[in-house]
């Protein structure tokens, strides 16, 4: 028995002797792919574009790219890189990556910033699908007593594992596209599949392709139907390579802001109307909080519909794969130390956005979109628009992404 204790004492030892030591890489770069179906948010102004912001939303349709490349390499000149892209981008030969000139971050002082009210309104969180809320719902938070610090009871906040991808204060070079000199879209057809090649002159040469399955997702298409007394029946489509989906519904009687999600579990959603790595997408799956990729139905309750002024707003996500590649790869001994190069992350994902409130009139509809103002081909109008006012639910919802990390 003795010797028995000795070796399950010795494991963990062992087992922390065998694991491989790696080295961070002296280049990271991240592709993140995502295909929107989007809308904005009509009637709500700045709060509009704010709240799409934070629970994921972009505002219009299309396919979009975001490169981000950090280099632990500092550049002898100016910093130069380009992402050389395949045939089927339809976007020219290559995309510049650009190295944004660095600003001093101005830091407010403690204490509400001057001319701004303590946030008044209350915030109603509600969760899970059906037709009716579930026992013990809404929680409520009151926004001047959090603005005091007094945090709301029964209030709680799930951490979710997402790595950071590159930024200016994790490299001592970085460049990104989209960019100040080019910001064209991405044409509809647009495919990723072939070869990339990242040169420049701070970080290694890359080299990556992808394949079948590695391409932008297929779209989400939303409809909705009236159920029972007020609730809103949602459906989607199917949709290619999605490991989950999550939901979430945003809405506003003018004093009360009203928040809604999927899950079958109190979770807010701020952090999962993003990329998720895959399997964070499964722990979270088996924890009901994200909706499982067989799933196509959701039902939000009559009482959101209700209190979030007749016409919540919903966004919604389908996670996708990842692709990650590295130059060496991986050694197969643990006892070799692995030092990379560079390191790629190809993420994607599948988001679209709707209005809620016309499904009170019966039937089924599609959700509605609107095409970037480069495909719709109309004028924008001449009329400068109104600066909002101070708005005491945007501070609250302010102050609530302070505490949650968001």
């Amino acid at each position: 028995m003795k010797t028995l204790v000795a070796a399950v004492i010795a494991l963990p030892a062992f087992a922390f002797a065998q694991q491989q030591v790696v080295k961070p890489p002296i280049a990271n770069y991240w592709v993140s792919v995502d295909t929107a179906a989007g809308m904005t948010m009509p009637g709500m102004g700045g709060m509009g574009g704010f709240m799409a912001g934070m629970m994921g939303g972009q505002g219009q349709s299309g396919r979009r790219v975001v490169l981000q490349l950090g280099s632990q390499r500092p550049s002898a000149d100016s910093p130069r890189a380009d992402h050389f892209i395949p045939t089927g981008m339809s976007m020219g030969s290559s995309l510049s990556l650009l190295t944004p000139q660095r600003a001093p971050v101005e830091r407010e002082p403690g204490g509400m910033p001057e001319g701004m009210e303590q946030p008044k309104g209350r915030m109603l969180i509600y969760w899970g699908c059906g037709e009716n809320a579930r026992a013990g719902q809404p929680v409520i938070i009151d926004f001047a007593k959090l603005a005091q610090g007094q945090a709301p009871s029964g209030m709680a906040s799930r951490r979710v594992s997402i790595p950071n991808s590159p930024s200016p204060s994790r490299a001592k070079t970085y460049g990104d596209w989209p960019n100040q000199q080019d910001s064209k879209s991405v044409p509809a057809g647009a495919s990723l599949r072939g070869d990339h090649q990242i040169k420049g002159n701070y970080s290694p040469d890359i080299q990556f392709a992808l394949g079948e399955g590695q391409d932008f997702m297929d779209r989400v298409e939303l409809s909705t139907a009236a159920r029972g007394a007020g609730a809103v029946s949602v459906t989607w489509n199917s949709v290619g390579n999605a490991t989950g989906y999550f939901a979430t519904v945003f809405g506003s009687d003018g004093t009360d802001t009203v928040m809604w999600s999927s899950s079958e579990t109190q979770e807010m959603g701020g952090m999962l109307m993003n990329f998720v790595p895959p399997g964070e997408v499964a722990r979270l799956i088996r924890e009901k909080v994200v909706l499982a990729p067989s799933v196509t139905e959701c039902t939000v309750p009559a009482e959101v519909v209700k209190r979030a002024g007749g016409s919540p707003f919903m966004n919604f996500i389908a996670y996708g794969p990842e692709a990650n590649f590295a130059q060496p790869p991986r050694p197969q001994d643990p006892k070799q130390v692995w030092e990379p190069l560079w390191a790629v992350k190809v993420r994607f994902k599948s988001t679209a956005s709707t209005l809620l409130g016309d499904a009170s009139g019966g039937g089924r509809r599609p959700a509605r979109t609107q095409a970037p103002a480069s495909e719709a081909g109309g004028e924008q109008s001449a009329e400068p628009a109104q600066k909002p006012a101070v708005d005491p639910v945007k501070e609250g919802v302010n102050i609530l992404r302070g505490i949650f990390g968001r």
